[in-house]
């Protein structure tokens, strides 16, 4: 019988609504991230980095642009015969069929897949985080303590501390107790969604709680092992990790990577994070081209002016156009004389000439003032805007647009201007 002495469970089926127009038409974890990668790369290469040879990966919403990135796992160096990384979306069963409905639920509709490998233990990932972290540290860790589940934490300032769930410890980091988002904490270790957990132990948690509505680790798993006396030990963690869950955690996270002393940094050889590499040409920047503090990806063309920003592959932008403090993706076309501040631009966008985003006063978006604020501009996938077209801050256009559905060639800050058919 096959055995590995840990599996991982990367949990990637989150709709990430909070990222708004961007995640209309994909999962959170394919969205591009840093020019040339998808956000799940980034656990898939700590996984590869740190010998964990076998990884379930969990879709659902959207699951086309994740499986079709994953592939086989040839990038990540998982396409293995025994082992790999294997795509679980839900499937139909003989008496039933239905959604994952909470991060453990997924887990538990998945016991026979893990069963298969007959692991020690199984480490649960999210599929939304960009981090760098050698999960055999952690392991080695959670046997040296004799721990039933290890959860990694993360210190935090204690007036950011309700957000989180919040792991209380003695001196030796055995957890004693932990509150969920409490209003009061009475620590600052939150934690970062990442489990090592034994397999029996896990096995009985998710079966004895398996009746559970919207089966979570958080709500249900954890304090069910916590309850029966299980050792329970918090794993503590100092390097980067960002969730990027809403788009200005986004924007800031892309914006730290081209910092002239990155905190995050991608260039590590000892540590690489992978990805799926299309065969595109070099980068062109053209005579009049002028890039400073930015990332570029391949294939893309370079007639105007880039300043702090982060840009895509097989992106083309057009001559006299200034793009400051932006991030455009992939196989997007931007014409010439345009004025980008500020801007997350989708995939394959189309932008006309003299179009000018960022400008004026901030304004609360009418829609989703929780999405679109910080004096961002997001242009959704497949969009398309026609010449001179002045855009404001914390506006928000998805779709295929033409003159007739801006007023004075403008969109004032604040607006949404939905044309793809999406409710969001």
């Amino acid at each position: 019988m096959i055995k590995k002495e840990m599996i991982a469970m990367l949990l990637a089926g989150g709709q990430g609504s909070r990222l708004g127009v961007l995640t209309s038409k994909m999962a959170k974890p394919a969205v591009s991230f840093g020019g040339k990668y998808r956000i799940i790369d980034f656990p898939l290469s700590n996984c590869i980095n740190s010998g964990v040879d076998t990884v379930g990966v969990l879709t659902q919403y959207q699951p086309l642009r994740l499986n079709t990135h994953i592939g086989i796992g040839i990038s990540w160096d998982l396409d293995r015969n025994v082992g790999g990384v294997t795509v679980l979306p839900p499937y139909e069963k003989m008496d039933n069929s239905e959604w994952y409905t909470g991060t453990a639920n997924a887990i538990y509709q998945n016991i026979d897949y893990i069963d298969s490998y007959n692991p020690e233990y199984v480490l649960i990932l999210s599929g939304d985080h960009i981090y760098k972290m050698d999960y055999e540290v952690m392991l080695d860790f959670h046997k040296q303590n004799k721990a039933d589940c290890t959860i990694a934490v993360m210190p935090v300032p204690m007036e950011e501390a309700k957000r989180f769930g919040i792991m209380i410890t003695d001196d030796n980091r055995k957890i004693t107790d932990f509150e969920e988002k409490p209003e009061n904490p009475r620590s600052n270790l939150a934690s970062m969604g990442i489990y090592i957990f034994n397999w029996p132990v896990l096995k009985k948690a998710l079966h004895d709680e398996s009746n559970q509505p919207n089966l979570d680790f958080g709500k249900h798993v954890i304090p069910y092992i916590h309850a029966k006396g299980s050792p329970m030990y918090a794993y503590e963690f100092n390097g980067y990790w960002k969730d990027v869950g809403t788009l200005n955690s986004y924007w800031e996270a892309n914006m730290e990577l081209i910092d002239i002393v990155p905190e995050f940094n991608l260039y590590e050889e000892y540590w690489k994070i992978y990805t799926k590499n299309d065969a595109l040409p070099p980068q062109y920047y053209s005579s009049g081209s002028k890039i400073e503090k930015s990332i570029v990806g391949e294939g893309t063309e370079i007639y105007g002016e880039v300043y702090n920003s982060v840009i895509g592959c097989g992106v083309t932008i057009g001559k006299g156009t200034v793009i400051r403090d932006s991030i455009v993706m992939n196989n997007t076309v931007i014409g010439e004389n345009c004025e980008l501040n500020k801007t997350i631009v989708a995939e394959n966008v189309v932008f006309g000439n003299g179009i000018r985003t960022g400008i004026g006063e901030e304004v609360d978006n009418e829609t989703d003032p929780h999405i679109y604020n910080h004096g961002l501009v997001c242009i959704g996938e497949r969009s398309e805007i026609p010449d001179n077209i002045t855009i404001g801050k914390n506006a928000c256009i998805f779709g295929v647009t033409d003159e007739s559905d801006y007023d004075k060639n403008t969109l004032a800050s604040g607006k949404t201007l939905n044309k793809a058919g999406d409710n969001r």
